[in-house]
């Protein structure tokens, strides 16, 4: 994971989606940072960065054309609890209002990397949206991971992956790993907490 310093709770980590270019930061609260668990909080009304528009599939293969902009995040509070090397995080989404939860929402994506001013990741377009029950889940941008395999963005071979790597995720917050995801289902964040902040250096592609 490169970088090995961990951080404190109530710390701020900027956490980006990195390719060839920055698709997205976000400013998040660090609960928990061990070489087994990383457990990271975006309230509702961060201010961040990310696309202008979902990007289409043209755009995919001409990444100057994907345009980032200022972004509000809104409506939920998102705990989210990622195990290192997996590729995939899990998403605890509350609503900011009545504190019900949403769902539980698994964002696939290449495995988390530390940087000096937080983590970074990569999305995989395709995701997983698991009942607040954990009685039933469904894929989610289904439809525009098939259109980006269709272009060639995805090998076969690597869509492949990521079609198992969804189901191995389900297998594990479901049942396998059931009593790690359910025990943060109660947390609650500290009332002193003020909203993070984005850092300064979120635009740099290499911060290795």
């Amino acid at each position: 994971m490169g970088i090995e310093t961990f951080r404190s709770t109530g710390e701020s980590a900027t956490l980006r989606g990195v390719g060839q270019k920055v698709y997205w930061a976000f400013p998040t609260l660090v609960v928990q940072d061990s070489q087994d668990l990383i457990v990271l909080y975006m309230p509702a009304g961060v201010l961040g960065k990310d696309t202008e528009h979902k990007p289409t599939t043209k755009e995919l293969l001409s990444i100057d054309e994907i345009k980032i902009t200022d972004y509000q995040w809104q409506r939920t509070d998102v705990l989210m609890v990622i195990v290192p090397d997996d590729s995939f995080s899990t998403y605890i989404m509350r609503d900011t209002v009545t504190k019900e939860i949403d769902c539980w929402y698994v964002n696939l994506q290449e495995p988390i990397r530390r940087t000096f001013i937080g983590f970074d990741t990569m999305d995989n377009m395709l995701d997983v949206v698991i009942s607040p029950d954990m009685s039933t889940w469904r894929w989610k941008d289904d439809d525009e991971f098939i259109a980006a395999q269709n272009i060639g963005f995805y090998s076969p071979e690597k869509a492949r992956e990521i079609w198992a790597e969804g189901e191995r995720a389900v297998q594990l917050i479901t049942k396998e790993r059931r009593d790690l995801y359910k025990k943060w289902e109660m947390w609650q964040e500290n009332p002193e907490w003020e909203l993070p902040i984005l850092s300064p250096d979120w635009q740099k592609v290499n911060l290795d």
